[in-house]
């Protein structure tokens, strides 16, 4: 599978393209800075997990069968209206928390009240728009050699996006959970500022979630 990452050059992005490559997943890293994309793509492809390539925005999304959304919220909204007439008919896994500094470890709920429920505002109906992936360490990630543990949450208002999208956690190795509607990532965003808290409480980093009572 082709796997775009818009925001591929962050902390993010450097992980879960290391583990869908190393999956087997084919990945295109996307920036606003092309050079930049092609730069930390040829940095990732020579620690030998598989293929990753790099580029502008809109021609990383050429070809793609998902395409993760890993950009700062304030950037967001900018990148998927520019970026509309590339995402129509795909589906997008967004991970965007809208957090706001310095504040991050308490809940503020975007105009929108998700990203994810924006993101879908903003695209229309022709993209299919997945929320994910909200409560995984960034760290955790790009350490490849450290088992992934943990649940991940998946909403969507269509069955092939959320169906695709819990497919792609179980490669990272971790479990996908049908998380109902794409309105229920404004839970699922929020938690991140609680989890945020835990970690600073509790002198942890990367915290996460686990699901009791499903097998």
């Amino acid at each position: 599978m082709q796997i775009a990452i818009l925001g591929g050059t962050g902390r993010e992005g450097r992980g879960l393209a290391l583990r869908w490559a190393k999956a087997g997943h084919s990945i295109v890293l996307g920036s606003r800075d092309a050079e930049r994309a092609r730069s930390r793509a040829q940095e990732l492809s020579s620690l030998g997990q598989g293929t990753i390539r790099g580029g502008d925005n809109v021609s990383a999304t050429d070809g793609a069968d998902a395409v993760l959304v890993s950009v700062p919220y304030p950037a967001h909204g900018d990148l998927l209206t520019e970026l509309r007439q590339a995402l129509d008919g795909r589906i997008i896994i967004d991970i965007t928390v809208p957090l706001t500094p310095p504040k991050v470890r308490e809940v503020h709920l975007p105009p929108g009240n998700a990203a994810a429920l924006e993101a879908q505002a903003i695209l229309g109906t022709g993209a299919h728009v997945a929320a994910a992936l909200h409560h995984i360490s960034s760290t955790h990630l790009a350490d490849l050699g450290r088992p992934m543990e943990g649940d991940v949450l998946v909403s969507s208002d269509f069955d092939d996006a959320r169906e695709l999208t819990i497919g792609l956690v179980r490669d990272l190795g971790l479990r996908g959970l049908d998380a109902g509607a794409l309105r229920n990532a404004v839970a699922l965003e929020a938690m991140t500022s609680v989890l945020l808290h835990i970690n600073k409480r509790y002198g942890v980093e990367g915290a996460g979630i686990r699901i009791a009572g499903v097998a």
